[in-house]
């Protein structure tokens, strides 16, 4: 049987915009953030990436780190061109329906939310991200897959970035 692409029945995982946003410009965690995508993409590691997060990681990427649009866009459609099977393209009614009662529930954004229903609508247990406050969500695990002191690293770059910028 084909699996149709963006519904990989065996991916154990579900890929927030947290871990995209650093493979997109330089800084401490690039090399980590891009080996970890590109094991999903090749099919090395069983997980989805729903192409929403893409427009997310631009947004991100661009409009709060100010980083040039050209180079994210850049890395992005070059993710997209890739037309994995990890990359994951529906949000249908029910899966919104459903992150807005999770988004409610756990008093937590409407896109956590959205990870968790597309989580657990594909029986994948796990959500891949640097956002800690998930943790409280009892349904999923959650996996940061960087070392703590790259993570610790990346924070402090991207707060001299930002008081940088402000001055």
């Amino acid at each position: 049987m084909n699996t149709p692409r963006g519904s990989l029945d065996s991916a154990d995982g579900v890929v927030d915009v947290s871990i995209l946003v650093p493979a997109t410009f330089d800084n401490p965690l690039k090399g980590d953030a891009v080996e970890f995508i590109t094991e999903i993409l090749s099919g090395r590691r069983k997980a989805i990436i729903p192409t929403a997060i893409i427009l997310g990681a631009y947004h991100i990427a661009t409009r709060y780190l100010r980083v040039p649009r050209l180079i994210v866009r850049k890395i992005l459609e070059g993710i997209l061109r890739t037309r994995s099977p990890a990359l994951y393209p529906n949000l249908t009614v029910d899966l919104a329906l459903d992150s807005l009662d999770y988004a409610a529930h756990y008093g937590i954004e409407s896109w956590d939310g959205f990870l968790i229903a597309l989580s657990r609508s594909l029986g994948a247990g796990i959500i891949y991200t640097l956002d800690e406050e998930l943790a409280k969500v009892k349904e999923i695990s959650i996996i940061n897959p960087f070392p703590r002191e790259k993570i610790a690293e990346y924070h402090r770059w991207i707060e001299e970035r930002l008081s940088r910028r402000s001055h």
